[in-house]
């Protein structure tokens, strides 16, 4: 499994940002403006929220499991990956989300803040943009959680085995 970069991560969020920037001039000179709606930042603040107790949550189990931990759960590699999995596919969707919502938002404050209600929509996608970086630094720590350490022990698997784990 491909680890998540940064870069990445910066360089979807500056395409959508040109994109959404770019794509809220075209619409305007349409005529009209499409609302950002409230629940946008509140359903990627409540992602955000999901991945950094799934977090916590494997942390602790995996530090009792390393501390041998009378009582302690094992943390099943299957359910881990899962979450490590679930974690880049919403920083990678929120990452192009909040770009979108930020050049939106660019666009309203450059543009149209004197037109009724177009303060709070500027608001809602800043909100958004805010929550979608929470949702990717929350994805990150996830992913660094489930990380396995260097040199674990697994020497003789690489032997017998090729590269990525294939027989040889």
């Amino acid at each position: 499994m491909n680890q998540l970069r940064i870069r990445n991560l910066a360089g979807l969020f500056a395409a959508a940002f040109a994109f959404g920037w770019a794509g809220a001039g075209l619409w305007d000179s349409l005529g009209t403006l499409p609302a950002v709606p409230l629940l946008a930042p509140v359903i990627l603040a409540l992602i955000a929220a999901v991945l950094l107790a799934t977090a916590l949550s494997l942390r602790a189990r995996l530090r009792a499991q390393r501390e041998r931990r009378e009582g302690a759960r094992p943390v099943e590699p299957l359910v881990a990956a899962r979450a490590v999995v679930f974690g880049q596919a919403s920083a990678l969707v929120s990452s192009l989300v909040a770009g979108l919502y930020g050049g939106f938002g660019l666009f309203l404050l450059l543009e149209r803040m004197e037109v009724p209600n177009r303060r709070e929509q500027a608001l809602y996608a800043g909100l958004s943009v805010i929550a979608g970086l929470a949702v990717c630094a929350a994805a990150l720590y996830l992913e660094r959680v489930c990380k396995l350490p260097d040199g674990n022990g697994d020497d003789d698997h690489r032997d017998r085995h090729g590269p990525m784990g294939s027989p040889i």
